[in-house]
């Protein structure tokens, strides 16, 4: 790898331990990947620093605290080091507990207070507290172009496909590093050469709910797994949350990182445009039947029609989710037998609270959390046996976290599953 003279004296130490342990950690990254070089970046969101009961008792030999968990885990040092500021702009990702629920997901005093204080630790090295899987919903959304070093499956291919801009799915690893270097190796999708589609993916019918997105994205996701699917069809309201459910769909059934959608991405003005000088490895289409498929393979996960549990947030939701949610349940009330959890961002929550929706909410028996989501914090009601989902994503992971059956269906499905107790969901 070639270091230039600035990343060099990093090496040397010229900068402090620390950032001398993490460009160690980088070298011997990009060398792993066959990267040349390092590129730079001021855009990082991972977990710098995230502590809980396991990591502070398996550390505590070593030293303990939280600089010990930075040295050694993050950074993978050989050595104790003082944790400095960060050298590039840095945003935490989810994770802990709603700092105001946290007992409505069941942490114990003692997680909920490690969680807290490594926090802390990490906002006094300058991190922005985030806590989101949509850093773009809360005030992260950098340009076309820009490189990146970003972790989070759903936020990594929002970042690459709808933005434009670069980064490949990090690790705590490299994103910490990269928070006191400002670099991270040049490979992947930081190079151009590797943006350009790989599958051609005919969608022959009208893509326009929210749940059609979804289901699309899950479909693609397993059919071309970590390649780059280039789609041609009928998009209707190719908006954020549209985009937001799409990605986060496809890069849990297969491992998408990036997409492109003709006419609509910002690197696809054409099918031709997002292929280069390639042509499709293979033409895959999507229609009636393929999304019928896709429903009842994600309905597979469920036999009983009795919901105790719906989660709604996945990944998390934006404003205008929040006041749909909030709409269809005016005049209602949750199951004695039910229990509404919905997901957000800090940031987008106290927008939320500035238009009264988390008390309307709240009116109905649901409950508006922050930071983190039930698959994250493995948190689910006592007794939760079946739940009901309007994410793809969550219905592919929760279920297996678990242990519990998981419903998919659009957010009025999940709405009436939590109003009536029952799952009636109809297939497309």
């Amino acid at each position: 790898m070639k270091l230039n003279g600035e990343e060099q004296a990093m090496l040397d130490g010229v900068g402090g331990k620390a950032r001398q342990k993490a460009m160690e950690l980088l070298v011997r990254y990009g060398e792993a990947l066959g990267a040349e070089r390092l590129v730079a970046t001021d855009n990082i969101a991972g977990v710098p620093g995230s502590s809980n009961p396991f990591l502070q008792k398996f550390y505590q030999p070593r030293g303990g605290g939280y600089q010990a968990i930075f040295s050694y885990f993050d950074l993978d040092s050989d050595e104790l080091v003082e944790v400095p500021p960060a050298a590039a702009h840095t945003c935490h990702l989810q994770g802990g507990y709603d700092p105001e629920n946290w007992q409505t997901l069941g942490a114990s005093p003692e997680a909920f207070k490690i969680s807290q204080e490594s926090e802390a630790f990490i906002a006094g090295r300058g991190v922005e507290i985030l806590k989101t899987c949509t850093p773009y919903l809360a005030g992260n959304v950098p340009k076309k172009g820009d490189h990146c070093a970003w972790m989070e499956s759903s936020a990594v291919v929002y970042c690459n496909s709808v933005l434009g801009a670069r980064t490949n799915t990090e690790g705590r690893e490299s994103t910490s590093a990269a928070m006191l270097t400002g670099k991270i190796p040049d490979w992947g999708f930081h190079r151009d050469a590797n943006r350009l589609g790989s599958h051609l993916i005919e969608v022959d019918i009208e893509i326009e709910s929210i749940m059609d997105w979804g289901m699309l994205g899950y479909f693609v996701g397993a059919a071309v797994q970590e390649r780059i699917p280039v789609l041609k069809g009928r998009f209707a309201n190719a908006d954020l949350v549209r985009h937001k459910h799409f990605g986060a769909a496809a890069a849990s059934s297969g491992g998408v990182e990036m997409y492109h959608i003709a006419g609509i991405t910002p690197e696809a003005p054409s099918v031709e445009a997002a292929f280069g000088p390639r042509r499709p490895v293979e033409v895959i289409r999507y229609g009636a039947a393929e999304r019928r498929r896709v429903y009842e393979d994600l309905n597979s996960k469920a036999t009983d029609p009795n919901v105790d549990f719906v989660m709604l947030g996945c990944p998390h939701y934006s404003l205008d989710q929040i006041r749909d949610a909030a709409r269809m349940l005016d005049g209602k009330r949750v199951s004695e037998n039910c229990k509404l959890w919905v997901f957000t961002s800090r940031a987008v929550k106290a927008k939320a609270e500035a238009e009264g929706l988390p008390k309307r909410l709240r009116d109905a028996g649901a409950v508006l959390l922050t930071d983190t989501c039930s698959s994250i914090s493995q948190a689910v009601p006592p007794g939760t046996k079946v739940a009901a989902l309007d994410s793809a994503k969550q219905t592919h992971y929760l279920p297996a976290i678990m242990g519990i059956q998981a419903w998919f269906g659009s957010t009025q499905d999940c709405i009436n599953a939590a109003v009536t107790g029952r799952f009636t969901g109809v297939s497309p």
